[in-house]
């Protein structure tokens, strides 16, 4: 019995559907190994000039008032969205009709998967990457969960140069542990995260400063609101 031979096209759709399987039980077995191991590196450290000096830290040993500025500063409502705020990538998307510089409307899970699991980029490149980024966030958002999430973020986002994480921004710019971060520390320290390698911690001033004690204020309205109820519940 002779086998039927398949034509070019169903060869390639076969070969893209066992590609398409493969793809999807690689990343979902890798996520959820990052699920439970700490991430042990990502593509812009790999790729960092200047070195990557960074200290995984657990979430448990990170202050709540960094915890709190990065949710004031980057994503207020990271708690009750499902990891896309579409009210915010709605505005973002009216602003850069207006022309100017390009505005994000990302929220920290999909910082935290761009981070992890896909590179930086500019122009087009970054275009490129938001299909990816979405998949990445549907998955760490169904495996990881919020605490994860942000445990995740505060060791990968960039915190200076050639320094990543929450614990080396620590003692790179106070000496001290992540875990006994003031509240005007905190603020500070996130209030650099949209650009860690311009924006200065120390002896801040100008807008950096201002957005500082924006954050720091902020760090109260998160806690007495419970917009970090999925973390300290």
């Amino acid at each position: 019995m002779t086998k039927t031979k398949r034509s070019p096209s169903a060869r390639f759709l076969r070969s893209c559907f066992k590609g398409a399987l493969y793809f999807i039980g690689g990343t979902v077995a890798l996520t959820a190994v990052y699920a439970v191991v700490p991430v042990p590196t990502t593509l812009t450290m790999l790729f960092d000039s200047n070195g990557a000096k960074r200290d995984w830290t657990p979430l448990s040993d990170i202050s709540p008032n960094l915890v709190r500025a990065v949710i004031a500063a980057e994503d207020g409502k990271y708690c009750s969205h499902d990891g896309f705020d579409r009210d915010a990538i709605e505005k973002a998307l009216a602003r850069n009709q207006k022309g100017g510089r390009i505005r994000g409307g990302s929220t920290i899970s999909q910082q935290t998967a761009k981070n992890v699991f896909l590179w930086q980029g500019s122009g087009w490149t970054r275009y490129l990457r938001k299909v990816p980024e979405v998949y990445f966030t549907f998955l760490i958002e169904k495996i990881w969960g919020k605490r994860r999430i942000i445990e995740v973020y505060l060791n990968v986002a960039e915190t200076g140069i050639g320094t990543y994480g929450a614990e080396a921004g620590a003692q790179r710019y106070y000496k001290k542990s992540a875990k006994n971060l003031t509240r005007i520390e905190a603020a500070r320290l996130a209030a650099i995260l949209p650009l860690p390698k311009k924006r200065a911690v120390n002896g801040v001033g100008g807008f950096t400063r201002r957005y500082g004690n924006s954050i720091a204020a902020r760090i109260r309205v998160v806690k007495r609101d419970g917009l970090d109820a999925c973390i300290y519940s």
